[in-house]
């Protein structure tokens, strides 16, 4: 592998990375600046679905995808393995996560547990960076229990 190779490797990482820490801090903002102005962001909740659930164009529209985290009281996402294929100035991946949420039912503290699988598109842009170009949220599974403090 290159040093090219491995710089970009890691920087779509931390790009992966920043995703989850940006959406456990609140930072809607700077969530929305890891993404491309015209990006396409799709979440499908019904992963035998050929057809997305939520369907969004340009950066602007996902702030009220990011804001919608405030009606949890705390998340937490654990990312874990993903795979990059590097094509020039663009790039493709899948990357794992496991998201818990955790908030209140009726006095009840409840954990909304989630396993997702992110197909993404990247591109380079031109200082070096990468942003998501487009963005599929696969929810494969959820859990929802009632979470003891």
């Amino acid at each position: 592998m290159s040093p090219e190779e491995a710089t970009d490797r890691l920087a779509i990482r931390e790009l992966v990375d920043a995703y989850a820490h940006c959406a456990d801090r609140r930072d809607a903002q700077g969530q929305m600046a890891l993404f491309t102005k015209d990006t396409r962001f799709l979440v499908y909740m019904d992963r035998t679905s050929e057809q997305p659930s939520q369907e969004l164009h340009g950066r602007e529209s996902l702030a009220p995808v990011f804001d919608n985290l405030n009606t949890y009281d705390v998340t937490t996402h654990f990312n874990g393995q993903s795979t990059i294929t590097l094509d020039g100035d663009r790039a493709t991946g899948e990357s794992y996560c496991i998201a818990h949420h955790l908030y209140d039912v009726d006095g009840q503290r409840t954990l909304m547990k989630a396993a997702i699988r992110y197909l993404d598109e990247f591109a380079r842009q031109p200082d070096g960076s990468w942003l998501f170009a487009e963005r599929r949220l696969m929810v494969d599974w959820t859990e929802t229990r009632p979470s003891h403090p």
